[in-house]
């Protein structure tokens, strides 16, 4: 049987995607081997959002050439997408393959000889040109306890500080009966959550015909009780609607969690980002998800160091985020990307400014992450438990619906169940709970 290891960087939707190329690898007799095993061939599904992103592409490119001399080399995802130029200077890549071709990785693979790594195929056609989204395989033997199912891929937005669009391509939707028999077939072979997710996942359906919309599949989901949660993945404030937050509230299937990216608490740079809504727009939106779920997390991403950001303009992001009830921050140093607006505008901030003001936003993150933790003690909740167990514990890991990551001492007889945990103490960062109550 031929070998195969898949290496991926990135969000959700390459790990998606990766997991769905290793699928139709699996169908087709391909055994899938570790980091440190020798391959035939060596995916590695890149990402080029901001420039350490790239550099960890490239890195993990020349890593799989070295650790797998005799291996055909395959290079994917938004890197390979943007910059196939880059790659092929790297010696021992044998493929480039851009993101229309990734559904095709497998029949090309099964066609070629797996060794053949002097035989080099590369298309890395304009991703802008597609409006179809591309149906790969349902990846149901995923070691993940809650599997990623992308249902959206592309932006529409073009902020002027994000690649992404020019890496992923227009806004593109998988048809909502498609998803609903996923999700079908999902918790057939056994699973109890899925997370959706997408590029710009809020922006789902508005390409369909007849269009549809993110609220309307949530209630589609509803109605067909087919699984026991739902989780959905990042969503852009404008697109988290009073409805979804509706549904949200009024149903035990959809988990009480969102995640939603802030950038900046500050007028002027939100015009500045080309993002669609204002500081007030932002606070009003935490608040109304508070109200109707006070248990909720709420994640937020922040992007700091923005060309033209002041001290002061800093401080508008730290206190809003102070004040609201977020449970958890995503602090990203602003990355200037070759072909974004951004990347020309001027006064750049220093830095050593941009380090202290992301190591600042991080304590603050760590905060609020201890007290949304805090606030769970003594709670019982249901907690979806893994399949693996906590590498320097042993315990069991499990999740709650609104994303409370808890250590519990029991068997494995546990495992890929939700049950009921009291949340008994708070050591360290860590949460554990007890079973047997």
């Amino acid at each position: 049987m031929p070998k195969f290891k898949i290496t991926t960087l990135g969000c959700k939707v390459n790990q998606a995607e990766s997991e769905s190329i290793a699928q139709e690898l699996l169908e087709s007799e391909w055994f899938p081997v570790q980091d440190r095993e020798p391959a035939d061939v060596c995916i590695v599904n890149t990402c080029t959002v901001t420039q350490k992103a790239s550099m960890q592409s490239r890195q993990a490119v020349r890593q799989a050439v070295r650790a797998n001399p005799n291996a055909r080399i395959l290079v994917t995802g938004c890197y390979a997408q943007t910059a196939p130029e880059e790659i092929k200077a790297i010696a021992g890549v044998g493929d480039i393959i851009g993101h229309d071709e990734k559904q095709t990785i497998s029949s090309m693979l099964r066609a070629a000889d797996p060794g053949a790594s002097d035989v080099a195929f590369s298309s890395c056609r304009d991703i802008c040109q597609n409006r179809d989204f591309k149906l790969m395989p349902l990846a149901l033997t995923t070691p993940r306890t809650r599997p990623f199912l992308k249902i959206q891929d592309g932006c529409d937005a073009f902020c002027t500080y994000c690649i992404v669009p020019f890496a992923r391509g227009r806004s593109r939707s998988m048809p909502l009966e498609k998803v609903l028999q996923r999700i079908h077939k999902l918790a057939e072979t056994g699973y109890h959550e899925v997370v959706l997710c997408g590029i710009h996942l809020g922006a789902y359906g508005r390409d369909l015909s007849p269009a549809a919309n993110l609220a309307g599949l949530l209630g589609r989901i509803q109605d067909s009780g087919r699984i026991d949660r739902v989780r959905l993945s990042s969503i852009e404030p404008p697109e988290l609607s009073g409805e979804i937050i509706r549904i949200v509230a009024e149903s035990d299937r959809f988990c009480r969690h969102f995640h939603t990216p802030l950038q900046s608490g500050d007028d002027g740079i939100l015009k500045k980002m080309g993002r669609p809504y204002s500081r007030q727009t932002f606070h009003d939106l935490i608040v109304q998800v508070h109200e109707s779920m006070p248990d909720a997390a709420v994640g937020v991403d922040t992007l700091i160091g923005f060309p033209g950001e002041t001290e002061k303009a800093f401080e508008n992001t730290y206190e809003l985020i102070e004040d609201l009830p977020v449970s958890y921050l995503h602090v990203f140093p602003f990355s200037a990307r070759p072909g974004t607006a951004a990347a020309k505008f001027a006064h750049k901030v220093q830095p050593e400014i941009l380090k202290a003001r992301c190591e600042r936003m991080r304590r603050l993150g760590h905060s609020k992450r201890m007290n949304f933790f805090r606030k769970s003690i003594g709670k019982k909740i249901p907690v979806l438990v893994e399949t693996k167990r906590d590498g320097s514990t042993g315990l069991l890991k499990g999740i709650s619906s609104n994303y409370l990551p808890v250590l519990i001492d029991a068997g494995d007889d546990l495992k890929n169940k939700i049950v009921d945990v009291r949340i008994e103490r708070l050591e360290g960062d860590r949460l554990y709970g007890d079973y047997a109550v």
